[in-house]
């Protein structure tokens, strides 16, 4: 993996990764001049005993520009600059401009308030998968998904040497419909300075199954999937993919490692390369089943940076598209948002046999 490390004019940082030398005499473009003054915070939930941020300037933020006016793409005017140069590199990742976590413009202090505060000391990055606007993740060769993996393991252990950073998420949102506001193919790094409420909870049980049985509940569902089968979208020497037993959406689909690791950093190269592939082959099976491209969430679970081991962790992507049926889409409905108890009008077998009938080569 090859990198070079830039510094954009607005004091962002920009790093460029590719399977092969990137030009040193390239420049970090950047379409902001000037520095962005926004000091991000956290308050308490008192009834959900957990934290939410705030970051009013987002509303700020680029909002679906044309294709000509795409800031993801390569710079070929100076004069009108994007984010990124034109050159010879497969991935960028920067600094996201209008962050939802960020530590506070000038030591400003969160406001005081009647529920506790604290500044939303994390890090927000933008990583750019591809240059071509009009590609996809599924769309890219193996081995530039395993470099992206590759790149996701690293910044996950260089946020992981921020002071306070507790859990680092790689995500990505496609479509309109799951609130994507470039359609340059992208997504994003978040790092916390909390453990959210969603892999805290997830931990907890983790490490309560492990405590009983000697191993994490995913090890053991993975195991039970690919002896029933019947939701199994991929199974290869060292990574798998299927849609869960308990899936909490008509087309959720987990894709992970067989062996339990902690993140993306742990895998080995064998694993990684099995890894994108089973990417790879669940989301050119989302796409292929509609014949255009499938909105989703995509986000991968990694262990909490707490400094302790965590031998229940086991990294894992869990994504998540909108639709129901052909033409309708799924959205949370007042049992989800108001009870948190998931409500499936649609069997996992069924919705992994429509999958499985998608024949996929690459």
């Amino acid at each position: 993996m090859h990198t070079l490390e830039l510094a954009k004019p607005d004091g962002r940082g920009l790093t460029l990764y590719s399977r092969r030398p990137i030009d040193p005499a390239l420049q970090a473009p950047s379409p902001f001049p000037e520095p962005l003054a926004g000091s991000p915070h956290l308050r308490w939930h008192p009834l959900r005993g957990e934290w939410v941020t705030y970051a009013a300037y987002r509303q700020g933020r680029t909002f679906l520009p044309p294709p000509e006016y795409n800031p993801l793409a390569g710079t070929t005017d100076p004069a009108n600059p994007t984010e990124v140069p034109a050159g010879s590199w497969d991935i960028a990742v920067f600094d996201n401009r209008f962050p939802s976590l960020a530590r506070p413009a000038g030591g400003d202090a969160p406001p005081q308030l009647i529920v506790p505060t604290r500044p939303a000391d994390g890090h927000c990055e933008v990583v750019v998968f591809t240059q071509d606007p009009r590609s996809s993740l599924g769309a890219l060769p193996p081995d530039h998904i395993d470099l992206l993996m590759r790149v996701w393991g690293e910044r996950t252990q260089r946020l992981a040497r921020r002071e306070g950073i507790r859990y680092v998420l790689p995500f990505e949102n496609r479509g309109v419909e799951m609130g994507v506001t470039l359609h340059h193919p992208h997504g994003q790094i978040y790092a916390y300075p909390v453990v959210p409420p969603v892999p805290a909870r997830m931990q907890q049980v983790a490490a309560e199954h492990h405590a009983q049985h000697g191993r994490g509940p995913l090890a053991a569902l993975i195991e039970g999937e690919r002896r029933d089968g019947r939701r199994m979208l991929y199974q290869g020497p060292h990574a798998v993919a299927f849609v869960p037993v308990c899936a909490r959406y008509p087309y959720e689909v987990w894709v992970a490692p067989v062996r339990p690791v902690e993140g993306f950093a742990q895998l080995q190269d064998a694993e990684r390369a099995d890894l994108a592939r089973a990417l790879k082959t669940v989301l050119l099976k989302y796409d292929g089943l509609w014949q255009r491209p499938l909105p989703y969430l995509m986000a991968w679970y990694q262990a909490a940076l707490d400094g302790q081991p965590h031998p229940e962790a086991h990294l894992h992507a869990q994504l998540y598209p909108p639709y129901r049926t052909r033409d309708r889409l799924k959205y949370l409905a007042g049992t989800e948002i108001a009870a948190g108890l998931f409500a499936m009008d649609a069997l996992p077998e069924d919705k992994a046999a429509e999958l499985r009938q998608v024949e996929v080569g690459f």
